[in-house]
């Protein structure tokens, strides 16, 4: 059994162990719990604390290691039930979606098709493309976002309005 002299000090170091806690869950109700299963944890251990030595470090190696395998073992246990379903699109609506993409490229002026492939499929600097063609790069940009915005209109069936 923990000495009274050592469970006041680490009722008086109680403070400093939830803002650990708190920086640790980043939740209130998560750090109060862990402040408590730290608290008895030390307790408990507290036969094997040689007095003298640097008790914050002990007790913050304490908390560190109950976190870890208070995780560890969160992530251990997760039940299928629990995993969130999530839509994954076919493999043929990929192929649907590029086509879809392809033929409303091909719609594109010759110039913003030049630029949009340049620049997002060759991935070329803008000053690249702009030295290659000869033209202001502001030329060049509002050509690719007059691309992306085409593309996207006709992909989604309306144009998103820049904020």
């Amino acid at each position: 059994m923990a000495s009274s002299e050592f469970q006041d000090q680490l009722t008086q170091f109680l403070p400093k162990m939830r803002i650990w806690a708190l920086a640790l869950t980043r939740n209130a109700t998560a750090a109060e719990d862990l402040v408590q299963d730290v608290a008895l944890k030390t307790l408990i251990a507290s036969e094997s604390f040689v007095p003298g030595t640097n008790f914050s470090a002990w007790v913050h190696r304490i908390m560190i290691n109950h976190f870890i395998s208070a995780r560890r073992q969160a992530r251990e246990t997760t039940d299928i039930e629990q995993v969130p379903e999530m839509a994954v699109a076919a493999p043929q609506q990929d192929s649907t979606d590029l086509r879809e993409v392809s033929r409303v490229f091909q719609r594109l002026p010759e110039d913003q098709k030049h630029a949009l492939r340049s620049i997002a499929i060759e991935e070329k600097s803008y000053e690249q493309v702009a030295g290659e063609c000869g033209l202001a790069i502001g030329t060049l940009k509002s050509r690719v976002h007059r691309a992306r915005l085409q593309l996207r209109t006709e992909m989604t069936g309306t144009a998103r309005i820049a904020a």
